[in-house]
């Protein structure tokens, strides 16, 4: 369940460049949409007189506020998407990890493609409209991303797979608002306590600080990681310890997801990006967790891991911060392009530090064009240097599916004896 709470935010005048983002993000995706409604009443007409879908199942409607059942999830994990436009020259599915699948016209006047079977997962989306990319208009359930917002569709897993709702005992999601004086912005962040956390008991929890990865919100590991859910299965089947997980938003200079300027391949941005999320996160949103939760205290109950940008910054954090941390994870880890020489990121690391060290989780996907390279060159430095780490490469690219397995293997490890 989401429970929305602490919220403390400040109204200031100027906003928040992040905020701003988000809302402009939302703003053009709407209008996209109702441009699409433009050439007539096309899609409101369209949507009043289907016959049956792929599977049998009826898609006719009687009035304006029936839509057609889109995208439909068939039981061999094909998924059926339908499009409704008029005045339109291609439509074209573009899903992450796929190559784009044109829509064709059905004897209802809808655009339609079936694609699958698809291995089981949660899979983000968009038609390209006439060169135009615009979310589906059928669907509600939005992944949320700074840059390129996306439908979702679940494909279950059968058995069901961790990262699926299932009926076990569940935990809380909770949001909260704060303003960052360090960043100089509103922002948020969420909490996920475990099935059974009583605030005012006197049981405590060791923490999990999970990072999210570049042009994400701090929604993404809830949404699209299935973190809550994960976290549920596993601690149901007594496979991970209970713990509370903090999510924080992971920008510490705004900047680095601006669209005009120098972005996450500028070193010295990258840098500073870290710098100070590492200053907000020890000045302000650990203090605040300190405060308002039933959390174990000291670096053996501390843990902090993160997948892509974030896991740059688990591993930047972390490993400079043992005093703090002494469970650390990175998730195809973006260590930035110009760092060759890990010496000059970690300069006091070295295998002293293996007995304040409790795991050091360092993972990347087989298939990975992004960072596979430099997260080899990551796992040669380390071994060179003496520091012991468990090392797993996954079947997989720069992908959820990749990041929602290490996040269900590691929490499985974090916490143990």
């Amino acid at each position: 369940m989401f429970t929305r709470k602490g919220s403390d935010m400040a109204t200031s005048a100027a906003g928040s460049k992040l905020h701003f983002l988000r809302a402009e993000n939302s703003r053009r995706d709407f209008c996209r949409v109702l441009a699409l409604a433009a050439g007539g009443a096309t899609v409101l007409g369209a949507v009043t007189a289907f016959g049956k879908s792929p599977s049998g199942h009826a898609l006719s409607v009687k009035g304006w506020n029936q839509l057609p059942v889109s995208p439909l999830v068939h039981a061999d994990g094909s998924v059926t998407f339908l499009f409704p436009a008029g005045h339109v020259k291609r439509v074209v599915l573009e899903m992450g990890g796929f190559a784009p699948s044109p829509l064709v016209k059905n004897g209802d006047g809808l655009w339609q493609v079936t694609v699958g079977p698809l291995p089981p997962g949660i899979y983000s989306y968009v038609f390209n409209v006439d060169g135009v990319k615009v979310l589906d208009p059928l669907n509600s359930w939005i992944k949320k991303n700074l840059f390129y917002s996306g439908s979702l569709v679940l494909v279950p897993g059968r058995p069901p797979s961790l990262w699926q709702d299932v009926p076990v005992p569940h935990g809380a999601v909770a949001e909260h608002y704060y303003h960052s004086n360090v960043v100089g912005d509103n922002r948020n962040y969420y909490v996920y306590t475990p099935p059974g956390y009583d605030p005012r008991a006197a049981k405590t929890y060791p923490v999990l600080y999970l990072l999210h990865g570049y042009s994400d919100v701090a929604s993404a590991w809830t949404k699209m990681g299935r973190a809550n859910f994960i976290l549920d299965n596993l601690i149901h089947q007594r496979k991970a310890t209970p713990m509370i997980v903090v999510m924080p938003l992971g920008y510490g200079d705004d900047s680095i997801v601006s669209r005009t300027t120098a972005n996450v391949s500028n070193p010295k941005l990258l840098l500073r990006n870290i710098e100070r999320f590492q200053a907000s996160l020890f000045s302000e949103i650990m203090p605040r967790i300190e405060r308002e939760y039933r959390i174990k205290a000291g670096p053996r109950n501390t843990a902090i891991a993160g997948l892509s940008m974030g896991g740059g910054e688990a591993l930047v954090v972390g490993l400079n911060h043992l005093d703090k941390f002494a469970w650390i994870g990175g998730m195809s880890s973006y260590c930035g392009t110009k760092w060759p020489d890990f010496t000059s990121v970690f300069p006091k690391l070295d295998s002293h530090d293996n007995a304040k060290l409790r795991l050091l989780w360092v993972s990347c996907g087989r298939q990975d064009p992004l960072v596979g390279t430099a997260n080899r060159n990551l796992d040669a430095w380390l071994t060179k240097r003496g520091i012991k780490f468990h090392q797993v490469w996954t079947p997989g690219g720069h992908q959820w599916r990749v990041w929602r397995d290490n996040l269900a293997n590691l929490a499985s490890m974090l916490f143990k004896p």
